[in-house]
């Protein structure tokens, strides 16, 4: 099953409700209405739950949920590298799939951050796919969390994860653990430039 088009929805609801917020509601309802499927359900019941609310209110609820926890960090390599020296050589790591792909993302955003992998993964589906499957954990973790904060962002979580593989028990052990654990941590020497520290929301998408 072809799954770039619910790739491409769920990166534009899972970024910051910006001015072109309500453009990309509607686009996502034109898109989503001719694929009949249990994720595009998700993502329309999201898209539905949220339409109708103030954009400056929305956002604020995203800085909430999003940046002000690490236990539900859209930056996927957090929940398995946390603050390490691993986590500079993970984003390496997928930055140089994106240029080998010839797909050249805003550097605004760390390159592990949800949204940009869901548009790689709309765009190059053949790299993009086995790369949202390598972070199964992160995004099992971080799908656990929206739902016992009651986020409406659960159903995008959920709408992405059905478009994956079931999880083999290794991956639902490595959940279990990282979930009782927490992420590594590991202050001395990270050193994750030329990435920024802080997230900043841009409005703009990437560029191929």
């Amino acid at each position: 099953m072809n799954h770039a088009v619910v790739h491409q929805a769920a990166s534009l609801l899972l970024a910051y409700p910006g001015p072109d917020w309500p453009g990309h509601l509607d686009l996502v309802g034109r898109a989503l209405a001719v694929v009949p499927t249990p994720p595009a359900r998700l993502l329309l019941r999201f898209r539905d739950h949220v339409r109708e609310q103030d954009t400056l209110d929305l956002a604020a609820r995203y800085v909430t949920t999003f940046d002000r926890s690490g236990r539900r960090t859209l930056h996927l390599t957090y929940y398995t590298d946390g603050d390490t020296r691993r986590r500079g050589a993970s984003l390496a790591e997928i930055k140089a799939l994106y240029r080998a792909s010839g797909w050249r993302p805003e550097e605004a955003e760390l390159p592990d951050f949800l949204p940009l992998m869901l548009e790689f993964a709309a765009r190059c589906p053949e790299r993009g796919g086995p790369l949202l499957r390598g972070h199964r954990a992160a995004l099992d973790l971080l799908s656990a969390a929206l739902h016992k904060y009651r986020s409406p962002y659960a159903d995008v979580l959920d709408a992405v994860r059905a478009t994956l593989p079931q999880a083999s028990a290794r991956e639902r052990r490595a959940v279990g653990e990282i979930a009782q654990a927490g992420p590594p941590s590991e202050s001395v020497g990270l050193d994750l430039t030329p990435y920024p520290t802080v997230t900043q929301h841009s409005s703009q998408g990437a560029r191929r």
